[in-house]
């Protein structure tokens, strides 16, 4: 059973004193670290091992996990959210949601990202432990990031991901996960959690539960599109993942040998420990049915791979039926101890059971939260979250910027939650920019409103835009989606703005009376903006995600091209359909049809698109002749700021398979690289595309086979119909040999 936080409160203050424990192994800090943790776990009970895998949280009653007072340990806090910023744990800094972090196509601005977000979680835990304080969300143990792919435009979760394609998503959590754990020899700042494992990226609600939903998925699919990220993730150095809480094939992931054993543990070498996603193994028997009690669900469970319960507050989780479960010879006590060594692992690497000297980490303090590096740090990374989807004839940057009467209208406009996304840190309001508040830099007069009460936009009222845009010198329309149109348990049905947007964007149109019309875009999944797309009188779109705490002052920078280096660079990291009829159900989870791999039709905005204030051009484009199997594939290749302006460029490296035996994707990325090049000049850029990426999965698995593959690069995908403006170089090269590739 667990203890209540005010009981457990008093059991610390009563009972945790400092024990003459000096004399253990697990504290002897010349000693292998895999010594010290077969001591540690040897010295524990069963019913201790219990209560630390049972007590993972979420909620007072069993989180932290318990301290053993006996031999000087003392509590701990394993669920800590740390997607972008420090969740649910008082001030943090908050920056863009995860889907445009992605879409900034930048592995070093997610790192930077990340290490920001470990220091400010790591100077809040040492200020929590200095004053006796724990519990959920008080932690070092990071349950991020969210490294699904994006299968679904309608998900609600897209919002958390790196975007639809596996290897962009595996390359952003590489860095996530070195941000978050540092680069310290001996000690990891935090420690990095990829989830949800696996096979996992809706339905949430539509057409049904994502509690019970059970992704019927092929092995070509699995391998190739639902594993990769994660694996990436693995080779990281990633100390934990999640499952998640549907079955795939008909078996719980937190209960499927295949998946946390076979392929996790013997194929992949991970050593860290895997958390269940809150309540997954009660839904094992509730939801899935798929045992009929809390002792079979443990044993199915941790003889899986499973190491730590989050459950939904429940002092009667499934995980604290293992000292049965030992009993009735469903579970190996052998097997609980090897469960328990991840987690005392991973505690001593954040540095608890060594000198707090040692460690270079406890050192921080609060005066890191929002710091203004941090605060710089977000405004930074968004601007580099914004896409350009649209700028007829040029109009941005604004030519001028201060105009005579400037209108700021719809639901978007001011609301601060909306501008925030799922899992954000805690709001502050006084560092929150808006919409409006970075764009009233604009204007001499600034005329604003919402024209309804929030995203949902079912209580549209026209004479509200009306009076709002008469006589506008330019008009800004903030449209988009929040949490209560797509977020974690919550699927949209279509592709269409909300409730009455699309009629309030028209109206913005013809009530300004040939006015520029700017639409600035907050959302994740796509939106069916084709009317706007085609429309001559809006100027120029911009998908700014959900840009957090600094939107409004990151717009006003990119509008106006502050410094003359604040150009948008940002590209898509999903495809856009024109229409939902273009998406396969929810719950098909064939990946025939889906995202820029296997998308058959024509796209609205294609992966990998965005528009700049300037043009490039690629030329020099080198490459091998030929490459041997298992080596990685080295190119050069020149790009050009033909334009006016200094920005960004994103140059993306695609490959494809020409005539192979076996299935792949049409296009595959297998290279980016984000360079800021000046008016006028140009940079070789030297990548690479690791071997690995060349492979392909065949009947017998992942191989290099000879043959002729044919790179693309350039800042778009080759042959899109809807063109960027750069070129796109290609060149074939030969692989000259067959290569067994390991899983």
């Amino acid at each position: 059973m667990g203890l209540s936080s005010r009981v457990l409160s008093v059991f610390i203050l009563t009972f945790f004193a400092p024990c003459t424990t000096e004399d253990y192994p697990f504290r002897n800090v010349s000693l292998p670290w895999d010594t010290r943790v077969d001591n540690l776990v040897s010295l524990l009970t069963l019913e201790e091992l219990q209560s630390q895998m049972a007590f993972g949280g979420h909620g007072p009653d069993v989180s932290p996990a318990p301290p053993i007072a006996r031999l000087g340990v003392g509590p701990y806090s394993w669920n800590t959210e740390c997607l972008r910023g420090d969740i649910q744990a008082g001030p943090a800094t908050s920056f863009p949601q995860a889907l445009g972090l992605a879409a900034s196509f930048s592995p070093d601005l997610v790192e930077r990202v990340a290490r920001a977000t470990g220091l400010e979680v790591r100077a809040k835990y040492n200020n929590y432990t200095k004053h006796g304080l724990y519990g959920d969300h008080r932690g070092l143990s990071c349950f991020s990031p969210v490294i699904n792919i994006m299968r679904d435009p309608r998900w609600g979760r897209n919002q958390e991901t790196y975007g639809e394609d596996p290897i962009l998503s595996g390359i952003l959590a590489t860095s996530f996960v070195h941000g978050l754990q540092g680069n310290d020899t001996r000690y990891i700042l935090t420690n990095a959690g990829c989830k949800h494992f696996d096979a996992h990226g809706g339905p949430e609600n539509i057409p049904v539960s994502r509690f019970s939903f059970d992704a019927q998925v092929s092995d070509r699919d699995w391998q190739t599109t639902f594993l990769p990220a994660f694996k990436a993730c693995v080779e990281a150095g990633t100390y934990s993942l999640m499952c998640s809480y549907n079955s795939i094939n008909g078996v719980p992931a937190c209960a499927n040998k295949k998946l946390l054993t076979d392929i996790l543990r013997n194929d992949w070498g991970f050593t860290g420990y895997v958390v269940s996603d809150q309540s997954a193994l009660e839904r094992i028997i509730t939801d899935h049915h798929y045992v009929d009690d809390n002792v079979t669900a443990a044993a199915d469970a941790i003889n899986a791979g499973c190491n730590l319960e989050v459950s939904r507050n429940n002092v009667d989780a499934v995980f604290t039926y293992i000292v049965e479960g030992v009993k009735s010879g469903q579970i190996q006590e052998d097997t609980v101890r090897e469960r328990a060594k991840p987690l005392f692992y991973t505690r001593m690497r954040l540095g608890e059971f060594d000198p707090p000297s040692m460690n270079p980490y406890t050192d921080l303090n609060v005066s890191i939260v929002q710091s203004p590096d941090h605060q710089a740090l977000a405004l930074e990374a968004a601007m580099k979250s914004f896409v350009l989807l649209k700028n007829r004839n040029s109009f941005l940057p604004l030519k001028q910027t201060v105009f005579n009467r400037v209108s700021v209208v719809g639901p978007l406009s001011n609301n601060v939650t909306s501008l925030y996304g799922d899992y954000s840190p805690t709001i502050n309001e006084t560092l929150t920019s808006t919409p409006l508040d970075g764009l009233s830099q604009l204007g001499v007069s600034i005329i604003s409103t919402d024209g309804c009460s929030d995203a949902r936009c079912v209580d549209y009222d026209p004479s509200r835009i009306k009076v709002a845009v008469e006589g506008a010198d330019i008009v800004f329309v903030c449209l988009g989606t929040d949490n209560q149109i797509e977020s974690e348990g919550n699927d949209r049905a279509d592709l269409k703005l909300p409730g009455q947007q699309l009629q309030l964007l028209q109206d913005a149109v013809t009530f300004s009376n040939g006015a520029p019309v700017v639409l600035l875009l907050f959302n994740a999944g796509p939106l069916n903006i084709t009317w706007a797309d085609e429309s001559p009188a809006v100027v120029a779109i911009l998908e700014c995600f959900y840009p957090a705490q600094a939107t409004g002052t990151a717009l006003y920078r990119v509008l106006t091209n502050y410094g003359g280096v604040s150009s948008p660079g940002a590209r898509l990291p999903a495809t856009w359909p024109m229409l939902a009829s273009q998406i396969p159900d929810m719950v098909n989870y064939s990946m025939a049809g889906r995202t820029y791999r296997y998308f058959e039709g024509q796209a609205l905005y294609p992966f990998g698109y965005g528009l700049s204030y300037t043009t490039f051009t690629y030329s020099d484009l080198k490459t091998p002749p030929t490459v041997n199997p298992g080596q990685d594939l080295s190119l050069q290749v020149t790009v050009s700021n033909t334009g006016l302006y200094t920005a960004d460029e994103v140059t993306q490296v695609y490959i494809t398979w020409v005539n192979y035996p076996v299935p792949t994707p049409k296009l595959q990325l297998v290279a980016v690289a984000r360079t800021t090049l000046t008016s006028g000049k140009a940079a070789t850029l030297n990548l690479t595309v690791p071997a690995r990426y060349l492979a392909v999965y065949t009947d017998s698995g992942w191989e290099t086979l000879p043959g002729k593959i044919r790179i693309y690069v350039g800042g778009q995908q080759p042959g899109q119909q809807r063109s960027v403006g750069s070129n796109v170089l290609s060149a074939d090269v030969i692989i000259a040999g067959f290569v067994v590739v390991s899983s």
